[in-house]
């Protein structure tokens, strides 16, 4: 999820473990706790593209990394504290920094929350940035920050964000069953036949859903509104897994294709070949178009190295995006 829910997250979660004895320090440290997981980013600096996708969100989502370094943040906090009870913050570190993969869990990309095991973890039930989540739970902790440390009003704040973010979260799982269910029907309606389907929320929100659907040659990509009044229509998009041609044998090529899942399509367009990852769709709603949000270039240099290099987007781009998704989102 996006750094201010993590923030919110960390927070309330610390005031629930020690704010009642520490009052608005909790906040503060779950605040920073739940940020930490989110440092490995910073590996994008150090090593290449794929290297770098391979990392996020894997060691420093881990349980062993919360176990591992909960009690050392708590011990360096309860060196310099007022408040010495070691075991408290090394209570609070462990909940703050473990909630935040569980909730990055429910996205799209998932989390190794299981590494060293080659597992991603990915519901796909919410986007990374999802207002009806975040908003309602920042307002209960801020309400929660004006209340005095022992007072009753506090506990039940935090409470009442934190039950409610989870009811909200909860209720993803629902909405994406019906979704699919929605899909499903609509392909065999139309005598598609698939092998994989993948639905995840679209940007924002968990009203309109995307689909992607594996057939033997092209991947298909629809959406669905629950404000629909037309039936569900799909795009179709070639696989061109061909036009790799030696380049599927590429230690970096197959490691690509293992963190995109398999959902992934070539194209070439002015004798360069371009990889785009399917799993977080398009940058438009305009049909065959191949602007996707996560689009690489696939570099080969004199020596044979492979590069994928990201393809930048536009804050123009972004925002003609949602104009294009709200206008959906109320219906076909």
């Amino acid at each position: 999820m996006d750094s201010l829910t993590q923030i919110v997250l960390g927070a309330a979660v610390g005031e629930a473990v020690l704010g009642k004895k520490v009052g608005n320090k909790a906040i503060l440290y779950g605040a920073i706790a739940g940020t930490i997981p989110d440092l490995d980013i910073f590996a994008s600096y150090f090593t290449d593209t794929v290297s770098a996708l391979a990392i996020h969100r894997g060691f420093t989502h881990s349980i062993i990394f919360s176990v591992l370094f909960a009690p050392i943040f708590g011990w360096i906090v309860s060196r310099y504290e007022s408040y010495k009870d070691f075991k408290g913050w090394a209570w609070l570190f462990f909940w703050a920094l473990i909630t935040h993969p569980i909730l990055d869990a429910h996205t799209t990309w998932g989390t190794q929350l299981f590494w060293p095991l080659d597992l991603r973890l990915a519901f796909k039930t919410i986007f990374v940035i999802d207002p009806f989540y975040t908003l309602p739970f920042l307002v209960f902790l801020i309400l929660t920050m004006f209340q005095k440390r022992t007072s009753k009003k506090r506990r039940l704040y935090n409470g009442i964000g934190l039950t409610v973010s989870t009811a909200y979260l909860a209720l993803t799982f629902i909405l994406k069953d019906v979704a699919t269910t929605r899909f499903e029907d609509a392909l065999l309606t139309q005598d598609i036949v698939y092998r994989q389907l993948d639905t995840r929320p679209s940007p924002l929100n968990t009203i309109l859903w995307n689909a992607n659907v594996d057939t033997e040659d092209n991947y298909l990509l629809g959406t669905y509104s629950f404000l629909d009044t037309q039936p569900i229509t799909f795009e179709t998009y070639p696989k061109n897994h061909n036009l790799l041609g030696d380049l599927a044998k590429n230690e970096k090529v197959k490691r690509m294709i293992a963190i995109s899942e398999g959902w992934f399509t070539i194209t070439k367009i002015d004798g360069k070949l371009y990889y785009n990852d399917l799993r977080f769709g398009l940058m438009n709603l305009e049909p065959d178009s191949q602007d996707f949000v996560f689009k690489y270039l696939i570099d080969v240099d004199n020596s044979g190295q492979v590069q994928f290099i990201e393809q930048e987007k536009t804050q123009r781009d972004g925002k003609k995006l949602m104009g294009e998704l709200w206008k959906r989102l109320k219906g076909n």
